[in-house]
């Protein structure tokens, strides 16, 4: 709940760096280092992986797959663990009547274009939009409309929020900026 001397609303925007994404990442380099390891010990003959018998596999196809497979995974792990590394998609959404100023801020890829700012006027914000769609990928973000821009979307990307917590920040944002809150039936 704001109240009317309350000057400043920030809220903290979570990227790469969720648990979800160490688990996946921890998951990936370990399969995929069994993999490489296996197809690396029926190439050499020699046993890399102390608990199992990869030697008995068959460099070509056997072996060879498992390699490839291994590489391929350690690319995949490599790109999760970077992400990680980056914080990608993290950031913040400040606005501040004080100065009439919104500020959407997001670290991206390492780049000419790492940092990610929109800044806009708060008198130009015409409301705050839910956008929910249910179903087998669902999506729960919340919009800032901004005139004669596309609407610019405040909530984090990959694990869609809970009903109840969107539209509590929401409502919230749309209390604190003085604009009507869309999208909600």
């Amino acid at each position: 709940m704001t109240s009317p001397d309350v000057q400043q609303l920030r809220q903290q925007i979570l990227g790469s760096r969720r648990a979800s994404n160490y688990w996946w990442a921890t998951v990936t380099t370990v399969g995929a280092t069994g993999f490489l390891l296996a197809g690396l010990s029926s190439y050499l003959q020699t046993e890399l992986i102390p608990f199992a018998s990869s030697t008995d596999l068959i460099f070509i196809p056997q072996g060879l797959a498992m390699g490839f497979y291994g590489v391929a995974g350690l690319l995949l792990s490599s790109y999760l663990w970077l992400m990680i590394l980056w914080d990608v998609g993290s950031g913040y959404n400040e606005f501040d009547r004080k100065d009439g100023k919104a500020r959407i801020f997001r670290w991206g890829f390492p780049g000419k274009n790492r940092k990610i700012e929109i800044n806009c006027d708060l008198q130009d914000v015409q409301a705050v939009k839910v956008d929910v769609r249910e179903g087998l990928n669902p999506k729960r973000v919340l919009y800032l409309r901004v005139k004669g821009r596309r609407d610019i979307p405040l909530t984090r990307v990959g694990q869609p929020l809970p009903l109840s917590e969107l539209e509590s920040q929401g409502a919230t944002l749309a209390r604190f900026l003085g604009v009507p809150l869309e999208g909600l039936s």
